[in-house]
């Protein structure tokens, strides 16, 4: 296995597939981004496995879906993940950023981390329903504004301010920017490539940034060229939002009913709000791009480029309002549609974009074979690297598939689950035996649910018998590999 490539995995955290110049979206400022994805190639049709971080991170790092490796919420803990193959065949292994692990502080094969987790963790002891997913951490910005002696700003100070309700959980960072969690994950790398020039072995770094989760509260001079703009922003009408299934609807009565991530949802937002939130967010998208361009200037400075496979994506979008509702937890293409470009020093052919059909735990295995490593037999996921090399049989796949069980925000149902192929789209709570139907050509928006509609009734049992085959396949692999006792359980639930 002489040769391998040093691999650089570079991961944002509810970062949509429309912020990056690049892939048609002419409103931002991605320069850095820009050229990965135009010299690279581009996977213009890559679906997240599950609609929240942890389960579809588990995902990737496990090769398996969330009802086979078991984490089915955010806190829910990890099991084995393909990092240690990587460390145990030769790689130096390092974690800058989030991974959001549980416990979030466990090796997880890496030989070095510096964990930075969501960007929001606070707590106050009068509004313990602000903090829903369990006890507050201390990761490595949490210890450097302890040392400073700063208070780092968070649910009680963004709350504090007169107009908390109007901004959408849109802030200006009060903070020195240097402290900014996206600043500080991006210097933190760029100071471990300077105190590690050059390495005996191959590297696999990955850079976990935590934006442009919310709260959206880049560094203020990032913000005024997009308040600047005319920003699409999709309205959802009341038709769109008396369709909804019961648990879409109880998501967004939840959504507005906590203060989340420092965030005062409000379904009803005014133009000015949501084009301010979007503003916020996409200047926090900038930050990113930034610290991007400095850290790969230095891994080229360092030499790491000159056998080097780069990769950028993010684990799921947000939906900032579009659909009448805000963050994740549900799986329009705005959550489930991340952006995703492989770079690579000669590797592979760049200036390529591939529009067939991956998961986003697909480049799990296709990372393991740059590395000269086989996929583990009992992988759900599928390496890329035929269409990365261009190859004649690279087809992707059929479907794609999407799930999220119950956790403390999506309480309205035991399970959601999605199938989509090019054409068409099923969402199915099976406990309510409710769903969503969209035709992607005639409705790429995904405004007009046709899940009820007579004429549609034979596509909604072909999808629903395919999301069954997919389903008992999954979950007997997951049986012949230890299915999770936590899965079995809920299983027994939806029946």
């Amino acid at each position: 296995m002489a040769n391998r490539p040093n691999i650089i995995f570079i991961n944002t955290d509810q970062q949509r597939y429309d912020t990056i110049n690049a892939l048609g979206f002419p409103y931002m400022n991605t320069p850095n981004l820009d050229r990965l994805f135009n010299e690279g190639v581009t996977f213009t049709n890559c679906f997240i496995t599950a609609s929240s971080c942890a389960p579809t991170r588990a995902s990737l790092f496990s090769g398996m879906h969330a009802h086979n490796h078991g984490v089915l919420r955010n806190g829910s803990g990890w099991p084995h993940i393909w990092v240690e193959d990587l460390a145990d065949s030769g790689y130096h292994c390092v974690n800058i950023g989030k991974m959001h692990t549980q416990p979030y502080e466990a090796p997880m094969g890496f030989h070095e981390r510096f964990v930075v987790e969501n960007k929001e963790r606070s707590s106050d002891p009068e509004h313990p329903e602000w903090n829903p997913q369990g006890p507050v951490l201390v990761d490595e910005q949490d210890k450097a504004f302890i040392a400073r002696g700063i208070e780092k700003p968070g649910k009680v100070s963004y709350r504090a301010m007169p107009d908390y309700e109007d901004r959408q959980g849109a802030y200006e960072w009060p903070a020195p920017e240097e402290l900014h969690s996206d600043f500080f994950v991006g210097d933190a790398a760029l100071e471990w490539i300077r105190r590690n020039p050059s390495l005996d072995k191959p590297l696999f770094l990955e850079i976990g940034f935590p934006g442009p989760h919310p709260p959206y509260d880049p560094v203020e001079r990032y913000v005024g060229k997009y308040m600047e703009k005319d920003l699409p922003i999709q309205t959802a009408s009341e038709e769109e939002r008396d369709r909804q299934p019961r648990a879409l609807k109880a998501l967004r009565e939840r959504m507005e009913g906590v203060f989340i991530d420092s965030f005062s949802f409000n379904s009803r937002a005014t133009p000015e709000q949501r084009h301010r939130q979007r503003a916020y967010y996409l200047a926090n998208v900038t930050m990113i791009d930034e610290k991007v361009g400095e850290i790969i200037d230095s891994l080229r400075e360092s030499g790491y480029l000159e056998n080097a496979v780069v990769i950028f994506t993010s684990d799921h979008g947000d939906c900032l309002g579009d659909h009448g509702l805000g963050q994740k937890w549900n799986m329009y293409d705005t959550i489930v549609r991340v952006p995703t470009a492989i770079w690579s020093s000669g590797e592979f052919a760049g200036g390529r974009v591939v529009d067939d059909l991956y998961q986003w735990f697909d480049l799990g295995p296709t990372m393991l074979e740059l590395a000269g490593l086989d996929v583990p037999e009992h992988f759900e996921a599928i390496s890329m690297l035929p269409a990365l090399r261009d190859d004649a049989d690279a087809a992707g796949r059929e479907y794609v598939f999407c799930e999220h069980a119950r956790d403390r925000i999506m309480r309205a149902t035991a399970l959601e689950v999605m199938i989509r192929d090019r054409d068409w789209k099923l969402i199915y709570f099976p406990d309510h035996d409710e769903g969503q139907l969209f035709d992607l050509n005639a409705d790429p928006a995904e405004e007009k649910d046709l899940w009820d509609e007579p004429g549609q009734a034979a596509q909604k049992q072909k999808l629903l018998r395919e999301m069954q085959r997919w389903f008992m396949a999954s979950t007997i692999a997951g049986a012949e590999g230890a299915m999770s006792q936590e899965w079995a359980a809920l299983r027994e639930e939806v029946g």
